[in-house]
């Protein structure tokens, strides 16, 4: 038996906390998550109904999923209040599929990116995106800490939508801390992340292509002698021409033991030509959205099977810039790539066919949720290795071995769902009733150009 310690405590109230959060079918899905848990593999969910702490029938899986209920403001309360601590707060931001190819009736299905699958020689596959938000630490292992997932519907914009997650993430932070910084890939656009979070307490740092141009601020006298508008953009900044470069305005010089000498230079004051704004098509001025351009080269990458290439960054937000923090914090960006790979392969987040894009929504919370209690489950699991594995200290276990020692666990926690009560047979569907064909949806895709907002053209006088 274990010693109720405080990690063990913490976790305990998490699960109470988390129970609260199911308002349908609470005690299904509370023991579908427990079975996701200390399943060794999800080939399916008729699979998790055979685990030992899944006391129901294997249809109760089916039904929490359909007709489940849970209060996901909450539950990203919990979440968020179950972080660690950590100064400064990084947290990284990704989009990530859940291929659907073959799902006709499926609706809300949309075109997407996919490294691995290929439809018609391209790699494009028809399915849900979700974007997570993950705070990530700047340790040396694979743990993070999800606070958000959100679907994406197939026509929404991903930059506005992750500056809503984010608005509600820093209402749901504790006031008075240091200001969060959010760590994004090359996918967004890094003038309208600064746009849309703008007067908010946060910083935000985006990777840049490598073809990317940026502009000074014009002189003050920069009107032509012949008159006409005054100059909007000054000198030009492109990252492919060094002789295009000024003087940097801030240089970092340091080593790691990975990667070598690294060398930090940034720029402040630049912006880009603005295509998408919010006066898009209405012939308006457009924005001037500045920022800090920074650019690492280091001597060498962990692997040393290739040559290091150059990385731009976007920096923009309150307060000084921290160069170390800015370059070290991108490269703890991929530890959300590693939480996503567990989650798909090891959690089964991707597993399950789901038909209909809110079942889905509330398997992910479920996976969500199990991640948690591994990390929460980190310092009290055991580590249940393989004879031909190497032993690890505690701090230093990975998700897939906390997760194969946390049916230990459960034995000192318990659950709070109530114990399953006796029900007679179900009488099925009625005689001569059939259900007929499902309707079927076409997945969507996005239109290569914004919609203008152009206002109606005037009928012209005779």
């Amino acid at each position: 038996m274990l010693m109720p310690t405080f990690p063990l405590v913490r976790l305990g109230g998490f699960r109470s906390e988390l129970h609260a959060c199911f308002t349908r079918r609470a005690d299904a899905l509370f023991e579908l998550g427990d079975a996701l848990l200390c399943a060794q593999a999800v080939p399916s969910l008729p699979h998790l109904s055979l685990e030992p702490v899944h006391r129901r029938g294997w249809g109760s899986a089916y039904a929490a999923l359909a007709r489940g209920r849970i209060e996901v403001e909450r539950l990203r309360d919990l979440l968020a209040d179950s972080l660690p601590p950590a100064d400064p707060l990084v947290f990284a931001v990704d989009v990530t599929t859940w291929p659907r190819c073959d799902a006709e009736c499926s609706p809300e299905r949309g075109y997407y990116y996919h490294p691995s699958r290929h439809s018609a020689g391209q790699p494009i596959i028809a399915g849900w995106a979700y974007q997570w938000i993950a705070q990530v630490s700047f340790d040396r292992d694979s743990w993070t800490a999800p606070v958000d997932a959100a679907r994406l519907y197939p026509l929404d914009d991903t930059d506005h939508q992750a500056a809503r997650q984010i608005r509600a993430l820093l209402a749901r932070l504790p006031a008075g801390e240091a200001v969060p910084l959010f760590v994004f890939d090359a996918g967004y656009d890094s003038a309208q992340l600064t746009l849309d979070l703008a007067e908010q307490r946060a910083t935000v740092l985006v990777r840049l292509r490598a073809d990317r141009c940026f502009y000074a601020d014009p002189p003050p006298a920069a009107r032509s002698p012949k008159g006409g508008r005054p100059r909007r953009h000054g000198a030009k900044f492109a990252f492919a021409d060094p002789t295009t470069w000024p003087t940097p305005t801030a240089t970092l010089v340091c080593q790691d033991d990975q990667y070598g000498s690294v060398t930090v230079a940034a720029w402040s004051g630049l912006h880009p030509k603005q295509q998408r704004h919010p006066g898009h098509g209405s012939r308006g001025p457009r924005p001037i959205v500045r920022g800090t351009i920074i650019r690492v080269q280091v001597e060498r990458v962990p692997a040393r099977t290739r040559p290091p290439k150059v990385l731009w960054l976007w920096w923009s937000g309150p307060g000084e810039l921290d160069l170390d923090l800015a370059w070290r914090a991108y490269i703890r960006r991929f530890d959300l790539e590693h939480t996503v790979r567990f989650c798909k392969q090891t959690l089964g987040w991707t597993t399950p066919r789901p038909r209909h894009p809110a079942q889905a929504d509330r398997w992910t919370w479920l996976v969500l949720v199990a991640y948690t209690q591994l990390r929460l489950a980190r310092q009290v699991a055991t580590d249940a290795r393989l004879p031909w594995e190497r032993p690890r200290s505690q701090p230093r276990l990975s998700p897939y071995r906390v997760r194969r020692g946390f049916p230990r666990l459960l034995c000192a926690l318990g659950s709070p769902a109530a114990a399953p009560k006796p029900s007679g047979y179900s009488s099925g569907r009625p005689k001569g009733r059939a259900s007929g064909p499902a309707v079927r949806h076409p997945a969507l895709k996005k239109p290569a150009k914004k919609p203008r907002n152009r206002p109606p053209r005037t009928a012209r006088a005779a």
